[in-house]
C-alpha cells in the first residue's frame, strides 16, 4: 500500500466529471492536487470544494498547448517543491458518427487531447519527478479502448493507443519507483458529451447520445481509482460493464464486437 499523504499530483480535466471528483478525493486523503482544465469557471467551481486551500490549486491548460504542457510540471514542481505524479484524464468524444461521416478535423482534435496531449504531459512530468520516491503515472483509457464502438471508432483508436502506450510504459518503469497504471472506465455519469462536442453538435446527435445506460457515478469511479493507485494496481477495471467486456473479449474478441455492434444498432435506431 502506497500513502498519497502530501504527495504532488497534476490531474487533467480537473473542471468537471471523474476528473473533478479525482481532486477532490485526493485532497481527501491529503495529497496536494494542481487541477488543471480548459474551463476556467467549473475549475474554480473544483477548487471550491476543497476545504483546505493549501492543497489545491487551479490552473488553465489546454492539453494540445505542446509548449505550455511540456513546461507545466516544472511550474507545478516549483510553487509545490515536488512532483509525485500525474493523472491524465482530459479526454474528449467524437460525434456518434461512422467514421465516413466524421471529419478530419475531428479525428485529429480527439487525438490531439486524448493521446498527444497525454503523451506530452507524461514526457514532461517524468523530467520532474524524483526518482528515489514514488511516483505515479496514472492514464484513463476506456472500456472502447479494447472493446470497438461503433460510431466512436476514433474515439476507441484513441483510447487504444494510450492503452498501448501505458503498457509499454509500465514495462519501462517496472522495477524503478515510478508505478504505472492504466484505467477503463465504463460508461460513466458525466458531461463528457456536452464538454466534447459544444450546444449546437449536442443537440444535432441527441438522439445518437442520449443513451439509457446504466453507469458508474464520478464519485463512485474515482474511489476505485485511488484506492487502485494506493495498491499499486497496474490495471484498473471501472464498472460492471468494463470488468465484464474485458473477459468476454479475451475469450471471444469476434463474438464480443458483433454483440456491441448490435447494441448500438438497437440503441440508435430511429
Amino acid at each position: 500500500m502506497f500513502s498519497l499523504r502530501n504527495k504532488v499530483f497534476i490531474v487533467t480535466g480537473a473542471g468537471s466529471g471523474l476528473g473533478r471528483e479525482l481532486a477532490v478525493k485526493l485532497t481527501g486523503r491529503g495529497a496536494k492536487v494542481a487541477a488543471c482544465d480548459i474551463n476556467e469557471k467549473t475549475l474554480e467551481e473544483t477548487r471550491s470544494m476543497v476545504s483546505d486551500p493549501e492543497l489545491i490549486k487551479p490552473y488553465f491548460l489546454d492539453v494540445t498547448d505542446s509548449a505550455r504542457v511540456n513546461a507545466f510540471p516544472g511550474i507545478v514542481k516549483a510553487h509545490y517543491k515536488s512532483l509525485s505524479g500525474v493523472i491524465n484524464n482530459a479526454g474528449i468524444i467524437q460525434p456518434f458518427v461512422k467514421f465516413s461521416e466524421l471529419p478530419e478535423s475531428e479525428v485529429r482534435r480527439v487525438f490531439d487531447i486524448n493521446f498527444f496531449g497525454l503523451v506530452d504531459m507524461t514526457r514532461s512530468a517524468l523530467r520532474e519527478m524524483d526518482r528515489n520516491q514514488d511516483g505515479f503515472i496514472v492514464n484513463i483509457s476506456s472500456m472502447g479502448g479494447f472493446l470497438p464502438v461503433p460510431g466512436q471508432g476514433v474515439y476507441g483508436a484513441s483510447k487504444a493507443a494510450v492503452k498501448l502506450f501505458t503498457e509499454a510504459l509500465y514495462a519501462e518503469m517496472k522495477g524503478s519507483n515510478i508505478h504505472v497504471s492504466v484505467v477503463f472506465p465504463g460508461a460513466m455519469a458525466t458531461n463528457i458529451a456536452a464538454n466534447s462536442l459544444g450546444g449546437e453538435a449536442m443537440q444535432a446527435s441527441s438522439g445518437k447520445t442520449a443513451v439509457p445506460i446504466k453507469s458508474t457515478t464520478p464519485d463512485v469511479a474515482a474511489n476505485i481509482i485511488i484506492n487502485s493507485i494506493e495498491r499499486g494496481k497496474f490495471k484498473i477495471f471501472v464498472g460492471k460493464d468494463s470488468n465484464m467486456m474485458q473477459k468476454v473479449y479475451r475469450l471471444m474478441p469476434v463474438t464480443s464486437i458483433d454483440i456491441m455492434a448490435k447494441k448500438i444498432r438497437k440503441m440508435t435506431a430511429g
